[in-house]
């Protein structure tokens, strides 16, 4: 069950989560300024199972970048929760929350820890106030909110041209691969933290209809199925079923 109100307790950021945000090809790029700023400023934030980190609507507070756990960004055509979206699922070391920054507006999705999780909270005031003082690394900002833009379209793209199992298979190759988000771009996931109604939920699909394609790789021996997971078994071969036929 979902909760409404986020945790507020915040502790200092440790080494071993240092070692994560480096491990994302956006921070390892960063000027060293601007790194450094951002750990200085952070602290870590932990969720349970279910609690919301901001709510649609909520005010900006700052920018955020996961460090343990999953977290799912969802919403609701006109605010309701009968029929709700499931738009991606984040997990370390992606960075979220930066829209805020640009313009100032309130939050425009749900974020909920999807498992036990912790997260890294730079306050947006404080950030503003520095990148405010050192306009030169707003670029890098930027482009942390453009390859969130890129994907935006590739996935619009790929909701108009590509058939349904082609979707399904894509999107577990780019979650395989972390959405190009890691700096070791030699290495993929085998094991997706990924229940079949999640991955439903973020393909727009029925549960009935996501089930016969995932069957259908399983039998292929492209992926193996379990409860709340699945193992990626052949991801060239799952990489080749995303091409439009």
């Amino acid at each position: 069950m979902l909760t409404q109100a986020p945790s507020t307790h915040f502790s200092a950021l440790l080494p071993e989560h240092l070692i994560i945000l480096r491990s994302g090809r956006w921070f390892h790029e960063l000027p060293r300024a601007l790194s450094e700023q951002l750990t200085g400023l952070a602290r870590t934030q932990q969720l349970a199972t279910g609690e919301a980190l901001y709510l649609r609507g909520d005010p900006p507070g700052g920018l955020y970048a996961v460090l343990r756990g999953t977290l799912g960004i969802s919403g609701a055509v006109g605010g309701g929760h009968a029929r709700s979206s499931l738009l991606t699922l984040l997990e370390p070391p992606a960075w979220f929350g930066e829209t805020s920054l640009f313009d100032r507006d309130v939050r425009s999705h749900d974020v909920h820890a999807t498992e036990p999780s912790c997260v890294a909270y730079i306050p947006q005031a404080a950030l503003l106030q520095w990148l405010d003082q050192h306009p030169e690394h707003w670029r890098s900002m930027a482009l942390l909110l453009t390859h969130k833009l890129r994907q935006a379209w590739i996935t619009l793209e790929e909701q108009s041209l590509l058939a349904a199992p082609q979707r399904l298979a894509r999107r577990l190759v780019t979650m395989a691969e972390d959405y190009g988000l890691r700096l070791d771009t030699t290495q993929s996931r085998r094991t997706l933290n990924l229940s079949q109604e999640q991955l439903a939920r973020m393909l727009a699909l029925s549960r009935q209809t996501t089930n016969q394609i995932l069957q259908d790789l399983q039998q292929r021996e492209l992926i193996r199925l379990y409860r709340g997971k699945l193992e990626i078994l052949d991801l060239p071969r799952l990489r080749e079923s995303c091409l439009m036929k």
